[in-house]
């Protein structure tokens, strides 16, 4: 990318969403023509919701007392945690710490892709993970996932 654009990216939030698709490719459609069949299958959703209240459950109890998570939310497996420096007043941490990119780091480490997220509140301030595991987890696997996060949230928020 261009310097200019670069630099904007650098010496802004230091964080770069993109992504893309496989617009058109016969073997990407006919696998998410697939996809979509499974997905509209009723076992398919009665698990998805069985295992949404399972994580719903082990991340209410790894994070619904917390002391710097100000909210959990989302439904079955599309979750969001808001990230506080002070829980009652919901007071976010300094946007230098980058305490989004710490915790993915932590959970990378730990084998756990999550999704950062920064400038929550004004575009500068409030940090936030959002997770979406995939439909095919096992319920001991749900609970790894929370474990894991735990581990990278703490690990994260103690290296500040």
């Amino acid at each position: 990318m261009a310097e200019k654009i670069f630099r904007a990216f650098y010496d802004g939030s230091g964080f770069f969403q993109h992504g893309h698709t496989f617009i058109g490719h016969a073997t990407a459609c006919a696998a998410g023509s697939v996809v979509q069949t499974k997905l509209q299958s009723p076992a398919m959703m009665a698990r998805v919701h069985e295992l949404g209240a399972l994580f719903e459950e082990h991340l209410q109890d790894r994070f619904g007392n917390h002391p710097h998570i100000g909210d959990i939310r989302g439904r079955t497996f599309f979750r969001g945690l808001e990230l506080v420096r002070d829980r009652a007043t919901k007071e976010p941490f300094d946007p230098a710490h980058k305490l989004n990119v710490r915790i993915k780091a932590e959970a990378m480490a730990r084998g756990l892709m999550c999704y950062p997220g920064g400038g929550t509140i004004d575009g500068v301030r409030g940090d936030h993970i959002l997770l979406a595991p995939p439909f095919i987890l096992t319920d001991a696997e749900v609970g790894m996932v929370v474990e894991h996060l735990g581990d990278a949230v703490d690990g994260a928020i103690a290296s500040i």
